[in-house]
């Protein structure tokens, strides 16, 4: 009796297990948003994001272009009160859990800025509520479990800053095969208008000394 006690209790914290896998793997997918946006100079923008009272939030940015890769950044609640505010950042990530029901705003700032104007590449990534596990489970697999969870939200937040990295090194890139091609372009016309001024000017000597 005692082992099929065993049996059964150990069926069902696998089956708890498992259903609790599941729902872990589906809070992991959060529904992320990625957004590129040019910045004028004494400029703001601002994105409102509605979020529901638990839900984690997450900003990952990166200034992708404009004087020194420099911006204001301000997260503020729906009740006025500033989450998360940097000075002259060039890139970083953030994550908070919303304290109320309501629209978040996340601004960027280049007031700073005299003349030159900025682009920013960032993502908005929604998580799901943190998973809540009943007073009596407290066995090695779901505690395995929970900690699966808090690395695959880890994971998530990484890949999504490395997605905004490789974004904007890709913009980068783009922007320096464009310059450089300009460059190569003028020089060949360059050298082609020396090329066509030195033969002209060499007949035009020649033809003088042959009068003479």
């Amino acid at each position: 009796i005692n082992a099929e006690y065993m049996g059964i209790s150990g069926m069902a914290s696998i089956g708890r297990a498992m259903a609790l896998l599941s729902a872990v793997l589906l809070a992991g997918l959060a529904c992320a948003r990625a957004y590129a946006v040019n910045i004028d100079a004494h400029a703001e923008e601002c994105f409102f994001e509605h979020v529901k009272e638990g839900i984690r939030m997450g900003l990952t940015f990166q200034v992708a272009e404009g004087g020194c890769l420099d911006i204001d950044v301000t997260i503020t609640g729906p009740d006025g009160k500033v989450i998360y505010s940097g000075e002259r950042e060039t890139d970083g990530k953030y994550t908070f859990a919303a304290h109320s029901d309501g629209d978040y705003k996340f601004c960027f700032s280049n007031k700073m800025s005299t003349m030159t104007s900025k682009l920013v590449v960032f993502t908005l990534a929604a998580v799901s509520e943190e998973i809540t596990l009943p007073e009596e489970s407290h066995d090695k697999l779901t505690d395995m479990v929970r900690e699966l969870s808090e690395s695959i939200h880890n994971v998530k937040r990484e890949q999504d800053y490395m997605e905004i990295r490789a974004r904007t090194h890709q913009m980068v890139n783009d922007q320096t095969n464009a310059r450089v091609l300009w460059w190569a372009f003028f020089e060949t016309m360059l050298l082609f208008s020396m090329t066509v001024g030195q033969i002209y000017f060499l007949r035009r000597f020649f033809e003088v000394r042959t009068t003479v």
